[in-house]
């Protein structure tokens, strides 16, 4: 069983107008690193996969990223992700962080359309995403891009391009996530770009992008994840695996020692306390439907047994499944409804 070790760093430039996520305007300081490897060394452990996640990550510098990773017990062959803003990074700060210790950088780049970033208030335009990830490709092996699909007044032509741009790069993994509008989002709230969001037509999008990438070698392992051979996202899988992880810093959550638990929002908190809060989720999961749940996002399906095995059988005559060897998996259709039938299944 591998374990995780997930840091979240809440510093964002501006915020994005769909965000749900722990943020806050500002850069990293000393401070903010100091309680975070005070939490590492509190929970001990040692760890398969470090990711940095956020905010935005490459607003801390490397010299903290370097402490932090100093203070974690990680496997020799340890799979350490930073999320970066294209915006954020030039080839001085990336070989500092491979330096440190990151070996996968995962840019945020969701769209090569400027008028789609303008509107997504991001602050890089496509050519500064094109040119960090290709300064990148000097320094790191293991890339990844996040892209977004069903965008507001999205269409074929304006994907497509999104796409030949992103394969044309040095990329070995792509994120491609269909747009969630979350509650209480600057988005949730505009009246004309949620007119322009469309479910079937981001279905139709969310199928192209599927056989697209497919057609140029990022197989398909998760609903929403592609990668190269050899370059799947091992912390990721840690999480839809069932596996255990430990989450540091504000917002974050964790799974280890069969308990599950978060830390509450709010850095000052965080900055001050010898260790963090912990508020333990109360909600009892029944640990095979969330097998269930979590196998069922992933290519590689899971097996079933009796009355759910009889379920989802109904679900391979409609084309929603596949069976394989005894596993079932969900087809892309499937995916695009995968709540529904993990919920009829379970």
């Amino acid at each position: 069983m591998s374990k995780g070790l997930y840091i979240h760093i809440p510093f964002c430039r501006q915020k994005c107008i769909y965000c749900d996520f722990y943020s806050l305007a500002g850069e990293a300081d000393e401070r903010y690193a100091d309680a975070v490897t005070r939490n590492i060394t509190a929970y001990g452990g040692h760890y398969d996969t470090v990711f940095f996640g956020g905010g935005t990550p490459t607003l801390m510098p490397p010299s903290q990223t370097a402490k932090i990773l100093c203070a974690a017990d990680t496997a020799e062959d340890a799979e350490v992700t930073m999320e970066a803003n294209p915006e954020t990074v030039d080839a001085d700060k990336l070989a500092a962080y491979r330096d440190a210790g990151v070996n996968r950088i995962s840019f945020g780049v969701q769209s090569a359309n400027d008028d789609e970033l303008a509107m997504l208030h991001r602050i890089h335009d496509a050519e500064t995403a094109v040119r960090a990830i290709e300064t990148a490709g000097r320094y790191f092996d293991d890339i990844s891009a996040d892209i977004m699909l069903g965008l507001p007044f999205a269409d074929e032509r304006k994907l497509r391009h999104t796409l030949d741009v992103m394969t044309s790069l040095p990329l070995t993994h792509i994120s491609a996530y269909i747009l969630k509008v979350e509650e209480g989002t600057p988005l949730s709230r505009d009246r004309t770009l949620l007119s322009g969001i469309d479910e079937d037509r981001s279905a139709d999008l969310y199928e192209m992008t599927v056989q697209y990438l497919a057609d140029r070698g990022f197989e398909q392992y998760e609903i929403s994840n592609f990668a190269r051979e050899g370059c799947k996202c091992r912390h990721n899988l840690i999480y839809w695996h069932g596996e255990e992880y430990v989450g540091i810093g504000p917002g974050a959550y964790s799974f280890t020692g069969g308990r599950r638990f978060h830390v509450p929002r709010g850095i000052d908190s965080f900055i001050t306390a010898p260790r963090q809060a912990e508020i333990t989720d109360e909600e009892s999961v029944d640990p095979e439907e969330e097998r269930i749940m979590l196998g069922l996002r992933l290519t590689e399906g899971i097996a079933l047994e009796g009355e759910r095995r009889s379920r989802a059988e109904g679900f391979v005559r409609m084309g929603l499944m596949t069976r394989k060897g005894g596993r079932y998996a969900l087809t892309v259709k499937g995916m695009l409804v995968s709540n529904e039938i993990i919920a009829r299944i379970i």
